[in-house]
């Protein structure tokens, strides 16, 4: 068990399957690295699970939430080890960002850029996205990463971001792990205040409320009904296609309902099949 600050240092764990992550880990942090590790085996891949803890600072719009993002690297690192984590990579910026700009922005899939949904609300946020997690492919030689199905449309843009790129490297989803009362679990949530978090309930609660509903328009709405009676700031509840995210899904297509909003300073997102 290693914490590593460069990829020349990574050895033996470098080519195996990786769990990008921020850090400030919580217990579906740890399903992934647990999740990861069985991939591995099952798959009989070479090196070994890599946990990255990165902050990444090109995909913070926003300045105040960049600066209060929890960190705990001795933390994140006993939690991934006891999940079956091999290393733990712990790069500065100036490891995944040289001086020399030699690390430019990716070119953006499709999905990255869908109206109404994170484009709209965080612009620059999938800039920033793909260009670290490409960047931290490259750097561990990952043949697959795990990513968590609570950011949806984020699974869907590195998807579409290795394919596009020829990169040899299987996304891996994993299901959302959520609370008792249904809220998805988030680095961000330590941040709701008691009333705060009893409203954030509010975004499953909305979540399966559109299920309900067979017609988008009409899902939609309802699920804002919920979102409006908790106070919750709205700022979007989608139904996509779950694949494309493009448009509401055919008759007998996969769906997919999105929801975002806003609780004091805390920005909240979250899904669901529909």
């Amino acid at each position: 068990m290693s914490i590593v600050h460069r990829a020349s240092e990574l050895g033996r764990f470098a080519g195996g399957v990786l769990v990008p992550t921020m850090g400030y880990l919580h217990p579906g942090h740890v399903r992934l690295v647990a999740h990861a590790a069985r991939y591995l085996a099952e798959r009989r891949l070479s090196g070994g699970v890599i946990v990255s803890v990165f902050v990444n600072p090109t995909q913070f719009d926003e300045q105040h939430d960049y600066d209060r993002y929890p960190r705990d690297l001795e933390r994140d690192a006993a939690m991934c080890f006891e999940a079956g984590a091999d290393c733990v990579f712990a790069p500065e910026v100036d490891e995944v960002y040289p001086p020399d700009g030699s690390v430019t922005v990716p070119d953006l899939p499709a999905s990255a850029r869908l109206p109404g949904l994170e484009d709209t609300y965080r612009p620059g946020h999938f800039e920033g996205v793909c260009q670290v997690c490409k960047r931290l492919l490259e750097l561990t030689g990952a043949k697959a990463a795990v990513f968590g199905e609570k950011d949806w449309q984020q699974y869907i843009v590195i998807r579409d971001l290795v394919e596009q790129e020829g990169m040899d490297v299987e996304i891996v989803p994993h299901p959302t792990v959520r609370e008792e009362d249904g809220l998805a679990m988030s680095s961000r949530n330590v941040h709701l205040d008691e009333r705060e978090r009893k409203m954030a309930a509010a975004l499953s609660a909305a979540l399966e409320e559109a299920r309900r509903h067979r017609d988008p328009a009409a899902a939609e709405a309802a699920g804002r009904v919920v979102l409006d009676a908790a106070g919750v700031v709205t700022e979007y509840l989608a139904v996509r296609d779950a694949e494309t995210l493009v448009g509401p899904p055919k008759p007998g297509g996969a769906g997919r309902v999105l929801v975002a909003g806003r609780l004091g300073l805390t920005r909240l997102i979250d899904n669901s099949r529909w």
